[in-house]
C-alpha cells in the first residue's frame, strides 16, 4: 500500500511524521527509506541472508530443505530463525528433495536358522565408540546395462559408511566382501555387533562362517519391517534422493564410480546429520575420539 503521499502531506501541514507513521504502522526507517529510495537495514539483512541461502543450498547439492539449510547457516555464524530461512527458500523456489515409497526387491530366505534382534530397534549414537555396533543392507541403482546392487556396512555411533561393495548380482559375494573389507580397514579390537537385514545373503553358512572368523556377532532384523535396520534405510533413502535417483547412469562403471565420490568424498567427510548435532561422520568420529 502506497503511504506516501499521506504522509508526506501531514509532513507538510506541520504534523508530526511520528504520528502519521504509526497510525498507518509503517515504521519512520521505512518511510525515510522509500522515500529516498534506499533500503533499509531489514531490506538490505533480507537480501544477503537469501544470498547466503542461496550458497549453501547450492553449495549441498540443492538436496537440502529448511532445517538443514537453517542448522549450517546456524553453524557459520548466521543470526536467523527456522521460519524465516523457510520463508526465504519458498520466496527462492527452492527445497529439498525427497523420495517416495520404494519397491521391496529383497526376499527372505526360509529355511535359514533365526537369530535374535540383539540391537532391539536401538540405532541412536553409540556414545561408548566406534566399532561396537554396525548395520548393512542392500540396494540397487538401474543403468543402462542392467542393475547395479550395492551392499553397505555403516557404523552405528558415528553414521560413518565404513565399507561397501558393488556388483551386477545378489549372491552372498556381495555382502561378504562389504563385510571384510569393514573388518580390514577398522580392525575391531574387541567383538562388533552387526545388524544386516533377515535376507538369504545374510543368513546363509557363507556369511555366518565369515562373521565367525572375524568375530563378529550377528544380530538379524526383518525383511519389510524398516524399523528393523532404519539407519541402513535412512542411507539408501539418502543417497537415491540425492545421487542415484537424480540421474541416468549410462553403465555400471559410471554409477560405481559416483557411488564412490558421494560416499567417501561427501557422505563421510561432510554431510551434516541432525541426529550428531549437525556434524558429519567424519567430525563426530573425531570428536569422539578426541
Amino acid at each position: 500500500m502506497t503511504v506516501h503521499p499521506f504522509i508526506e502531506a501531514e509532513k507538510q501541514g506541520g504534523h508530526s511524521v511520528k504520528r502519521a507513521c504509526e497510525l498507518l504502522q509503517v515504521s519512520r526507517a521505512a518511510f525515510y527509506a522509500r522515500r529516498t529510495g534506499t533500503p533499509g537495514p531489514r531490506a538490505v539483512r533480507h537480501d544477503e541472508l537469501s544470498e547466503q541461502i542461496t550458497e549453501v543450498h547450492t553449495r549441498w547439492r540443492g538436496t537440502y530443505g529448511a532445517p538443514r539449510v537453517h542448522a549450517v547457516l546456524r553453524r557459520e555464524g548466521a543470526v536467523c530463525g527456522h521460519r524465516r530461512v523457510a520463508r526465504l527458500m519458498r520466496a527462492a523456489g527452492l527445497a529439498g528433495r525427497h523420495r517416495g515409497r520404494r519397491h521391496l526387491t529383497t526376499i527372505p530366505d526360509p529355511r535359514a536358522a533365526l537369530r535374535p534382534g540383539l540391537i532391539v530397534r536401538d540405532f541412536q549414537p553409540d556414545p561408548t565408540g566406534l566399532n561396537a555396533r554396525w548395520c548393512g543392507d542392500i540396494t540397487y541403482t538401474p543403468t543402462e546395462e542392467g542393475w547395479l546392487h550395492l551392499a553397505t556396512v555403516i557404523d552405528i555411533a558415528s553414521r560413518r559408511v565404513v565399507s561397501w561393495a558393488t556388483a551386477d548380482h545378489l549372491r552372498t559375494d556381495l555382502v561378504a566382501d562389504a563385510l571384510t573389507a569393514a573388518c580390514r580397514q577398522r580392525r575391531p579390537n574387541k567383538p562388533v555387533l552387526h545388524r544386516p537385514v533377515e535376507l538369504a545373503q545374510y543368513t546363509s553358512q557363507q556369511f555366518a562362517a565369515l562373521a565367525a572368523y572375524f568375530g563378529v556377532r550377528l544380530s538379524v532384523g526383518r525383511t519389510g519391517q524398516c524399523w528393523d535396520n532404519a539407519l541402513a534405510e535412512s542411507f539408501f533413502a539418502t543417497i537415491k534422493r540425492e545421487l542415484l535417483d537424480t540421474l541416468t547412469w549410462p553403465s555400471k562403471a559410471v554409477a560405481r564410480t559416483a557411488i564412490f565420490d558421494f560416499i567417501e568424498g561427501w557422505y563421510n567427510l561432510h554431510r551434516p546429520h541432525s541426529s550428531l548435532g549437525y556434524r558429519s561422520p567424519a567430525e563426530h568420529e573425531t570428536a569422539l575420539t578426541a
